[in-house]
């Protein structure tokens, strides 16, 4: 009775942590609510607040001073480029190996149309390369699309 016991508690610990997990390449289509920042969205999902999602592998300056962070030099720039571009539109969320962050919020490489936006944010000086594991597919492209904006002296750059 106890080896059972102890096999559910074991399936029902694998359940809850693979939870957390997704498999790499699932996708997801979702329309653009509103841009938090240069980084950040909201989702369309059902309900007046929305759902939260941050671009993987990349990090934009911050827009607005918290307890912990500054307002960054080009927050502002980063912020209205990812307006303008993502805002009431329908893109493609594509997962890596971890879905959510520690904040709950969707972790995502987003595509409007054939345009990676988490590269194009990068290779346009927006943000920077900021690759976590577990997340780590276009990390070479991403500090690769960095240098280049860097040597071209584009946006934050500049």
């Amino acid at each position: 009775m106890l080896k059972r016991i102890n096999f559910y508690v074991s399936a029902l610990l694998v359940c809850v942590v693979l939870s957390s997990f997704t498999f790499r390449g699932e996708e997801k289509q979702a329309r653009v609510q509103r841009v938090i920042d240069g980084d950040t969205f909201v989702i369309e999902n059902g309900t007046s607040k929305g759902e939260k999602v941050r671009l993987i592998g990349v990090d934009a300056p911050e827009t607005r001073r918290t307890a912990r962070k500054e307002v960054g030099y080009y927050g502002q720039e980063a912020k209205e480029y990812l307006r303008t571009m993502l805002n009431g539109k329908q893109v493609k969320l594509v997962f890596d190996v971890g879905k959510r962050d520690r904040y709950g919020r969707l972790l995502a490489y987003v595509y409007l149309g054939n345009k990676f936006v988490n590269a194009e944010l990068v290779k346009q000086g927006y943000a920077v390369s900021y690759t976590l594991a577990p997340n780590v597919q276009y990390a070479d492209l991403f500090l690769k699309l960095e240098r280049q904006a860097r040597q071209a002296k584009r946006g934050l750059w500049n």
